[in-house]
């Protein structure tokens, strides 16, 4: 995108107009020397290997929802009465998958949200119209997010986080550190108190002392991949995407995440994460492990040793906290292979690099893959497929998006969601690229 005429150079602030129309020192010009001192460092492996490593998760914690016929929770999508193997696969994924997948996405989202901004700031990029670039991309991600539930999946995620990014960038992009550190502490202790209440509302409802109140407990969450008629499924499936978009976009999880996605990525911490090693040690070590401590409360809850398996949501808000902390925490832990692989980056680290890279496309693709396997109006495998089995397919269904993102990048081609994405936020207008990493 060009500079407009006056625009400040690349890494200088300029003053900007105070309140009262005057010309003064510009309250966020650090921010912008900032974002474009980071925006020189370049393309880093870390954010795109991460974000290839977190589709591989996403695809796991998705699978499970495609799969129908048995009663589950409220709120977590695994089959109730499941035994051995493929309840040992059930209880990984609530301690290290569940819940950790999706606040990784958020807290990558955050960090690439500082990203796009810091290399039009490092353009010249006025504030006001990069912001405009910004809402622009996070409106069409809402729009394109509609027609994805409509077509293919109800749980769809983009739209969500499209609105999380409109409010982001009007609200938050350009706010102090410590503005930014005010409000994450504000919706964890949030998000803390919803997770006690809910606790011991279960805890209650569970030791039965309230009486006989089995009705909030029980009850599968209809899925419209168990409908065999495609346009009642397109239905079905628009109609849930509309109803949990606002939810997906007002819980704390997301919020909280893209709000330390920014701070992370303000300090370089996946950009230069070869320079941040003790840093990013201390969060894989911690994050992980509070992540792993809160879903293992998830995992016992669903295995009847708190209380009953269908009070799923009696542990969420607990699980909740936690999976911010594990989210973040394997991001750290990917920036921290990122650093050890330094240069030499071997076939595998650039094929799941081009995943990354290509982050809305492989999400896209796994749907494309995924609905006409396991849906009711396609082949059904979601009505006959074990947990364990499903978690093999989601792995398979990876790796496919690993070989188009391979060839793609070996073609020097961006995916074609990014493409679709970058003409419709910057329209014929220049890009500022990247510059090459040093």
């Amino acid at each position: 995108m060009s500079p407009e005429p006056g625009a400040s150079q690349p890494g200088v602030a300029h003053p900007q107009p105070g309140p009262s129309g005057l010309a003064g020192p510009d309250p966020a010009a650090a921010v912008d020397h900032a974002a474009a001192a980071l925006a020189a460092s370049g393309r880093s492996l870390a954010p795109d290997l991460a974000r290839g490593l977190m589709l591989l998760l996403i695809a796991l914690a998705n699978v499970p929802w495609w799969l129908y016929g048995a009663d589950k929770g409220m709120t977590n999508a695994h089959g109730i009465g499941y035994e051995g193997a493929d309840l040992a696969y059930q209880l990984v994924s609530l301690v290290a998958i569940d819940g950790r997948a999706y606040p990784l996405f958020a807290f990558l989202f955050g960090y690439g949200m500082w990203q796009m901004y810091s290399r039009q700031a490092a353009a010249g990029t006025p504030w006001r119209a990069a912001r405009r670039v910004l809402q622009a991309r996070h409106a069409w991600m809402v729009a394109i997010g509609a027609v994805h539930a409509l077509l293919l999946w109800y749980g769809d995620i983009v739209g969500a986080y499209g609105i999380v990014g409109l409010v982001v960038a009007a609200l938050l992009l350009r706010r102090s550190d410590r503005a930014l550190r005010i409000v994450a502490w504000i919706l964890a202790a949030l998000l803390a108190i919803f997770g006690l209440f809910s606790l011991v509302s279960g805890l209650v409802l569970g030791t039965g002392i309230a009486g006989d109140l089995s009705m909030l407990a029980t009850g599968s969450v209809p899925t419209a991949a168990a409908e065999p008629n495609y346009a009642l499924f397109m239905l079905q499936s628009i109609g849930t995407w509309l109803l949990l978009t606002p939810g997906q976009a007002l819980a704390l999880t997301v919020p909280l995440a893209v709000v330390l996605g920014l701070l992370a990525a303000r300090r370089g911490l996946l950009d230069r994460p070869h320079e941040h090693r003790a840093t990013l040690s201390r969060i894989a070590i911690g994050g992980i492990l509070i992540g792993w401590l809160g879903g293992s409360l998830a995992a016992m809850q669903f295995a009847g040793v708190l209380f009953a398996p269908e009070l799923s949501w009696a542990t969420m808000g607990i699980s909740s906290l936690a999976g911010v902390a594990g989210g973040i925490g394997y991001a750290a832990l990917f920036g921290l292979i990122a650093a050890g692989i330094g240069d030499r980056r071997g076939p595998l680290a650039r094929a799941i690099a081009a995943v990354g890279k290509r982050s809305l496309s492989s999400y896209l693709l796994q749907s494309v893959l995924f609905a006409p396997l396991l849906a009711a109006w396609g082949l059904g495998l979601g009505a006959t497929l074990s947990p364990l089995a499903a978690a093999g397919l989601a792995v398979g269904v990876w790796l496919v998006t690993v070989v188009v993102a391979s060839i793609l990048e070996a073609r020097g081609r961006r995916g074609p969601a990014e493409a679709l994405l970058r003409r419709l936020a910057y329209g014929r207008r220049p890009v500022a690229a990247p510059t090459p990493v040093r």
